[in-house]
């Protein structure tokens, strides 16, 4: 079997590393770069540190800050619109997923042109591209070192998965100092995001070794913890290596794909405007019970490694061990259902076949142990509503 490792080429980790931006940029052979980010995080300074930080370096900067949760195709013209006023040849993507995401449909664009919907899955984009250096300020979603990007069709409101090398930014900076505010929902929705890259690239279909040995190491992380980073917000250890387990669940699943989660996490954003993360946690228990039966030895061996089974467990028993830990942890961390925030079940029922069809045409679900039907898909979105 042979198989390709594609990650940025250079990946800085540490407190205080997103103070040395600059540099990193300037090894772009870039000078004008466009900050893509979010209002939030202009308000609380952090942008304005980075845009700080790029200027000491020489870089003529202009920041964007019209990001939004979920982007979508509408989205991305404002973004396009400001990389032409500022004349950008770089990009700084500053923020979580929805940032990053922004920032790497608007680098593919603002080269290639058209529109995101002739780059969906499995369309592979290999480039060319304004040069990305991204900077997450979450530690769930990976995008900084991902060949993905996520954008919603503003026509139809599918989310689509948009693939491949052209996507990868060309440097990241994980700087665990910037998740230390994050209060305790987004911290335990990405959290629980990025237990389900883990466990998704571990036992999907495309896993690979190099992959295995992400994601298991982002598996130990996130058990030790989660749950510590969930309970206190300032307790920096557990920050840090929440923040390094979430880059190693990326390089993970950006190397393995993920699959049936995923699959139908998406629709949910598109449809019901559910953030990915917690899109993902809604699902994630109830769909590995679902997929165990089709790889026991690989769940086992993610139960074991998160810390909830151990050698004395047959596989059997430490895969049902791996999908109670699963419904408890959503338990703790106060995952809603559906339901629970709100969606009336005539919206849902009404939406459950088109979020069904959409979730298989992403392509994800072929990657899982167990391969589902369209029923079944139905009925999985069903039994999680309440």
């Amino acid at each position: 079997m042979s198989y390709d490792i594609q990650t940025p080429p250079v990946l800085r980790f540490g407190a205080g590393s997103v103070d040395g931006i600059g540099e990193l940029l300037a090894a772009q052979g870039a000078s004008q770069p466009l900050v893509v980010t979010d209002r939030f995080l202009v308000s609380v300074g952090v942008a304005g540190r980075v845009a700080d930080a790029l200027r000491r370096a020489g870089a003529h900067v202009a920041v964007f800050d019209g990001t939004i949760p979920d982007p979508t195709s509408d989205s991305l013209e404002a973004g396009l619109a400001a990389i032409r006023a500022h004349d950008a040849d770089s990009i700084v993507a500053l923020g979580g997923g929805s940032p990053i995401d922004t920032a790497k449909a608007l680098s593919a664009l603002a080269v290639r042109g058209g529109g995101m919907r002739e780059l969906k899955a499995p369309f592979q984009f290999v480039g060319p591209a304004l040069p990305v250096v991204a900077v997450p300020t979450t530690a769930g979603t990976g995008s900084e070192v991902t060949q993905f990007t996520i954008i919603t069709d503003s026509a139809t409101n599918e989310k689509m998965l948009c693939a491949g090398p052209g996507y990868l930014a060309k440097a990241a900076v994980i700087d665990y100092e910037l998740t230390v505010s994050m209060p305790p929902r987004l911290t335990a929705d990405t959290g629980i995001d990025a237990l389900t890259h883990a466990i998704e690239a571990y036992v999907s279909r495309k896993a690979n070794p190099v992959s295995d040995t992400y994601a298991l190491a982002a598996i130990e992380r996130i058990g030790r913890f989660l749950r510590r980073a969930y309970a206190d917000g300032t307790d920096v250890e557990a920050r840090e290596q929440m923040m390094l387990a979430s880059t190693l669940a990326g390089l993970a699943f950006s190397n393995a794909s993920v699959a049936l989660v995923h699959g139908m996490s998406r629709p949910l954003g598109g449809h019901f405007g559910i953030a990915h993360g917690m899109a993902n946690a809604m699902l994630f228990a109830e769909l590995t019970a679902f997929s165990v039966e089709a790889a026991i030895e690989r769940y086992a061996t993610c139960a074991r490694t998160l810390g909830v089974a151990d050698a004395s467990h047959s596989d059997a028993d430490a895969a049902e061990r791996l999908v109670a830990e699963l419904r408890l942890l959503a338990g703790e961390l106060e995952v809603p259902t559906p339901a629970g925030r709100g969606i009336e079940r005539a919206a849902w029922d009404a939406l459950v076949p088109v979020m069904a069809q959409q979730a298989l045409a992403s392509g994800s679900p072929s990657n899982n142990p167990r391969v589902p039907t369209a029923e079944q898909v139905e009925q999985l979105y069903q039994a999680i509503y309440a």
